[in-house]
């Protein structure tokens, strides 16, 4: 099996999908080749924003590097009540995509089974989070008055559970990377407090933190046509703004942060 990405969060609209497609993509422009699951069997935020680029892609005539993607089949039917049936549909998901360099799962923000699995496969993670402290509290619960972190909360419990899951299976340790993103462009108070927070639980439960994305419209106006922010020249009739460039430069430091076996940031 390839290198296993896993993005995941408990909580919706932290950018988990904007965050795998643009990973995705950029390992393919790269020349890697790289296989994608979408485990939000309800929503398929990143399943969609597949389907957009191919369509996009076959209406242009254009040639634009993607992931491989691999659906869930239908749970099989079984008798045994002690039956998992969702560790066989990512499992037979999984083998589908056993050539690739690189798997990147996509998690749904809620606790599911399947989303379990995933992140005890990872072997790197990345959460993406909101710079608030609502995000925050599905990492730590926090003291309101001093801001001193009390211990980890629910999805920081999952993924101690998804390392403990890893060691009795001899498997190497998750590479757990948190990004912050919606970052402010100014050094406000919340968000000084936030950071400090995300550096004391860092050391504490074990994961690195770097920026993310900060908030763009341009996500917003690219997911129709299944595009990303390295797209934009080959597509043509898109203008490089400021805002654009920053964010590319955003999306290479976040792939170099990555720290991924044999992947050098050219783009």
């Amino acid at each position: 099996m390839g290198h296993i990405i896993v993005v995941g969060n408990e909580k919706g609209g932290s950018g988990k999908s904007t965050t795998a497609m643009h990973i995705g993509t950029a390992l393919s422009r790269l020349g890697h080749s790289v296989g994608a699951i979408d485990l939000d069997l309800r929503q398929q935020s990143m399943g969609r924003y597949l389907e957009n680029r191919a369509a996009h892609a076959r209406r242009q005539g254009l040639e634009l590097p993607s992931p491989i993607r691999a659906h869930l089949p239908p749970a099989p039917e079984t008798s045994d009540p002690d039956a998992q049936p969702d560790d066989h549909r990512l499992h037979a998901a999984l083998q589908a995509l056993a050539d690739c360099e690189f798997v990147l799962i996509d998690c749904p923000g809620s606790h599911t089974r399947l989303s379990q699995l995933a992140h005890a496969l990872a072997d790197t993670l990345v959460t993406p989070l909101n710079d608030s402290f609502v995000d925050f509290d599905l990492l730590a619960r926090i003291d309101p008055d001093s801001g001193k972190v009390l211990g980890p909360s629910i999805y920081a419990e999952m993924v101690w559970n998804a390392r403990q899951a890893r060691a009795r299976a001899q498997m190497p340790p998750i590479d757990w990377l948190v990004l912050r993103n919606r970052l402010g462009a100014q050094a406000m108070h919340n968000k000084r407090k936030v950071g400090s927070a995300l550096g004391d639980l860092a050391r504490r439960i074990g994961f690195r933190v770097a920026p993310g994305f900060g908030e763009r419209v341009i996500f917003r106006e690219l997911f129709p046509r299944g595009l990303t922010l390295l797209d934009l020249r080959d597509v043509g009739g898109e203008s490089m703004s400021l805002s654009n460039v920053a964010a590319r430069q955003e999306l290479r430091d976040l792939i170099a942060e990555l720290r991924l076996p044999g992947v050098s940031v050219t783009f």
